[in-house]
């Protein structure tokens, strides 16, 4: 009797030493769990939240979130801030926003980057050949200049249908309108607008005139034509850049880098464009691209 009481006062004391054993294990993962979420959680806020500027033109909205996406993936929390273009340039300028991703250069934003390059950093391009036009659907067989357009100005209800007022393409079209002495009426919208009532019109074959940009996506979605521009209004081919705040890539050196490898061309920016439009969200529409084009992406973002 008294060897059972002993044996089971030893079996009592074992399994008490193991509770405790285990209990000190657990207590030990749940604290190296915690201080792992703290630093991850510390990474995270060190990291910051980025502000990129959005005009809203299809292939900005595109690169804009595809940006997006990867940047989050990476840990940083961004913010896509919808703006037209001259508040884009003092956004920078003042430091409210990080990023801008569309800068057309030399001539399409020269106004706006020569009264702020001492205020902002200019990088890298990322697209190159970019062409500005006033364009027609392409059953408009008669109308292939914009010396042509007085002649059908009735057909056009005298009217150019244009995209933002502040944007460059806008006043390049007014300075277009006295070169060529048109009898016209621009009339500013918003792209999403424009491009509205161009694919109504072309449904119907009816005449229309717009302000239109390559890259696009429209130019792969609907049979249009560029009109001959003899005087050279909209300049020559352009590329697109990037610019930032000042200091911002002292702040965040890696980003810069990842974005200055980041360069796209007809095919892939069409595509991208496409999937964002398509897609229920252009967050997912972004998603859908980086998952098809992954080494792409590896390739703008190695370590």
């Amino acid at each position: 009797m008294f060897k059972f009481q002993k044996r089971l006062v030893l079996l009592l004391l074992a399994l008490i030493l193991l509770l405790a054993a285990c209990g000190n294990d657990a207590n030990e993962e749940s604290k190296e769990q915690s201080e792992d979420d703290n630093e991850a959680t510390e990474s995270s806020e060190d990291k910051g939240t980025i502000k990129i500027g959005m005009n809203n033109w299809v292939e900005n909205i595109a690169v804009s979130n595809m940006w997006k996406v990867i940047l989050e993936e990476k840990g940083y929390e961004i913010e896509l801030v919808s703006i037209e273009k001259a508040a884009l340039y003092e956004g920078m300028a003042s430091g409210d926003l990080d990023i801008g991703m569309e800068i057309w250069l030399p001539e399409t934003d020269k106004s706006y980057y020569e009264q702020y390059e001492d205020e902002i950093e200019l990088q890298d391009n990322w697209y190159e050949g970019t062409e500005l036009a006033l364009t027609v659907p392409a059953y408009m067989d008669d109308i292939n200049s914009m010396e042509d357009l007085n002649e059908y100005k009735d057909e056009f209800d005298s009217t150019i249908t244009g995209i933002e007022p502040g944007a460059s393409i806008i006043m390049l079209t007014e300075d277009a309108i006295e070169e060529y002495d048109l009898d016209y009426e621009l009339q500013t919208s918003s792209e999403p607008a424009m491009l509205t009532e161009l694919k109504t019109k072309m449904e119907n074959e009816e005449p229309l005139v717009v302000t239109l940009w390559k890259p696009h996506s429209a130019y792969a979605e609907l049979d249009l034509k560029n009109l001959e521009d003899p005087m050279n209004v909209y300049g020559d081919s352009e590329n697109i850049y990037y610019a930032t705040r000042m200091d911002f890539e002292d702040d965040h050196p890696e980003i810069v880098e990842w974005f200055n490898n980041f360069i796209l061309d007809d095919d892939q920016l069409g595509t991208l464009m496409a999937e964002v439009e398509s897609a229920d969200s252009e967050e997912e529409g972004a998603k859908n691209w980086i998952e098809d084009n992954q080494d792409l992406i590896d390739e703008w973002i190695e370590e």
